[in-house]
């Protein structure tokens, strides 16, 4: 495949411009990069104190409720974070598309690599938490689970960041689906509260954010997504991560040709 030729072979390149990307966001701050670290932080507790001590949803079950939900915030502040700045990193790297020859396939890489920072910090914070009550996590599921993001990261931000590129409009509507995926994800909500509505059920299984959050919190909490139902999930997973590459990969070399025109 072209793009992973392409990718392998600018690895260096795109890890440097990813770290500098990260550092740039809180350039003009005191505090720097911590920034990058606090904020996410500060959102994550925000969600916890609201609803596990004032809404008391007591959606966790019989698992402490930071080893259940951390995880789960982590994966998906992952992979909302990246999507978002991945799918806008044309346009934000419009420079390198007009006046250097530079091999554009690779700009949502280099966004990918800048919000792994902050990811790899979330998972530690969830890891050394859910340690305190007791509960460490399954690393060969939870570094399985963080490999599928990427890949459905980088399979699905072929499409969007080519769309986004191309029609600048389309970044509003993709924070709004964003946004009804965190609500439709079983995130801060248990997905056993849905069992008994076979149909809806299965379709949220089967959505791929389900699938990741999933599998991240049950890496701590001993249960496993993964191999659920003859891999049933799994198999379903991977099948829409390979058809969104395929067909961002198409979408993304059909309108290269335009981006430096369009920026």
């Amino acid at each position: 495949m072209e793009f992973i030729k392409t990718a392998i072979q600018n690895r260096k390149v795109i890890w440097g411009i990813g770290k500098s990307d990260f550092k740039n966001r809180f350039a003009n701050t005191s505090l720097g990069a911590i920034w990058g670290f606090l904020q996410p932080f500060i959102f994550m507790l925000t969600y916890v104190i609201v609803f596990q001590y004032i809404l008391r949803v007591g959606s966790s079950g019989n698992y402490p409720y930071l080893s259940w939900y951390l995880p789960a915030m982590a994966m998906w502040m992952t992979i909302n974070d990246t999507v978002i700045n991945a799918s806008n990193s044309i346009r934000a790297y419009s420079y390198l598309v007009k006046k250097v020859v530079f091999p554009v396939d690779v700009i949502p890489l280099i966004s990918t690599v800048a919000s792994s920072f902050v990811s790899l910090f979330l998972f530690i914070i969830a890891i050394v938490v859910s340690s305190f009550f007791g509960y460490i996590p399954n690393f060969l599921i939870l570094i399985y689970s963080i490999f599928a993001a990427y890949c459905f990261i980088i399979a699905f931000t072929r499409f969007t960041s080519a769309i986004v590129t191309v029609l600048p409009d389309f970044s509003q509507l993709l924070n709004i689906l964003m946004q009804l995926f965190f609500w439709f994800t079983p995130i801060i909500w248990n997905m056993q509260m849905v069992d008994s509505h076979f149909f809806i059920s299965r379709i949220l299984r089967c959505i791929p954010f389900t699938y990741l959050v999933s599998s991240a919190r049950q890496a701590f909490i001993g249960e496993n997504i993964i191999t659920r139902g003859h891999c049933f999930y799994t198999i379903v997973f991977w099948i829409i991560t390979i058809v969104l590459f395929v067909w961002g990969n198409h979408i993304f070399k059909k309108t290269k040709k335009d981006f430096a025109d369009v920026l």
